[in-house]
């Protein structure tokens, strides 16, 4: 009885596997080339109280990069381009290309327009100051109703 090879029609399974899921990855944006998202620390400091949030950025011009503050949310968006260098022949590729966008959840209220952003090696460090809790307090009136 000859013996049977158990893997003949396996890259051709792999083959047909990618096709059909690596289609669907595609459509959603979430195969290579279509963005990534930065690895990000968030810490509060209490000397003045403000929240720091600090992205992992290599090899991205900060002019493509954009910052937004929306109530308590801090929008980081970009983009990392790709080198291009003639004559290459890559045998592997790891460092994530294209677009991204990122939304830190802050767990304060803060004051957006005091917020400041700074690069350095690579670490996108963005402070935004704690907005200071109302204090005040108001007297209400209770009506009488009458019937």
């Amino acid at each position: 009885m000859p013996e049977r090879d158990l893997f003949a029609n396996f890259d051709r399974m792999r083959r047909e596997i990618d096709e059909l899921f690596g289609d669907v990855f595609e459509r959603a944006g979430l195969r290579g080339g279509h963005g990534f998202s930065p690895a990000v620390d968030v810490y509060y400091v209490d000397d003045p109280p403000r929240a720091v949030v600090r992205a992992e950025l290599a090899g991205i011009d900060v002019a493509d990069v954009t910052l937004e503050v929306r109530g308590r949310q801090l929008l980081i968006a970009g983009e990392r381009r790709p080198e291009q260098a003639a004559g290459r022949l890559y045998q592997q590729v790891e460092i994530e290309h294209g677009h991204f966008r990122r939304t830190v959840e802050l767990g304060a209220d803060v004051v957006a327009e005091m917020a400041r952003a700074s690069y350095e090696d690579g670490l996108l460090t963005v402070e935004v100051p704690l907005a200071r809790p109302e204090t005040y307090v108001r007297r209400i009136e209770i009506r009488e109703v009458s019937e």
